[in-house]
């Protein structure tokens, strides 16, 4: 399998897992998971074919590690924005975490702070170099300073996913830390 279809068959598994599962007849359990035969049959049906040893290969070697397999089953690792409930326990985050954006969105973030948008959660990296490779998908990334120390001492809630992304509710203002001068 080439690169692009690796890419075409990550992006297919990551709309029907996390988003539009829906769309191609798909339900998924409360915690997000569905069957794998049942993914493969559910995608033939509607027109994108791919094998058992694609989706592994798409599994196994997606650098953000999006998708969890269990035994017959898969899901994605978070994202979503349909309803499911990861079953990730509370943890205590390190110091300090990241968030990638971009320019044009700092003056919302900085009087509303981060929110989930259509997401469950905001997600958080733990160094600079994976925030500023989240930021650069949408331009030239900015990377912001989230005082995680804080943030829990004060009661918010962090969970971290099967592949290190960190997430919580929602980050207000006063615990951001912006590069440069206003």
């Amino acid at each position: 399998m080439d690169g692009r279809r690796t890419v075409k068959v990550s992006k297919y598994l990551a709309k029907h897992l996390r988003h539009r599962p829906e769309r191609i007849g798909l339900t998924l359990d409360e915690g997000g998971w569905v069957e794998i035969d049942t993914l493969i049959a559910a995608a033939t049906a509607h027109g994108f074919r791919f094998s058992r040893a694609e989706l592994d290969r798409v599994v196994a070697t997606n650098d953000k590690q999006r998708f969890a397999i269990d035994g017959t089953r898969i899901r994605a690792s978070q994202g979503h924005s349909v309803d499911v409930d990861l079953g990730l326990p509370p943890s205590t985050p390190p110091a300090h975490l990241y968030h990638g954006t971009v320019q044009r969105s700092l003056d919302e973030i900085r009087a509303e702070g981060l929110r989930p948008m259509n997401r469950h959660d905001v997600h958080l990296s733990a160094d600079r170099e994976t925030a500023t490779r989240v930021g650069a998908r949408r331009g030239r990334p900015v990377v912001l300073g989230v005082d995680a120390a804080a943030m829990h001492r004060d009661g918010h809630v962090f969970h971290v996913s099967a592949n290190g992304v960190w997430l919580t509710a929602a980050v207000p203002p006063r615990y951001l830390r912006f590069p440069g001068p206003r």
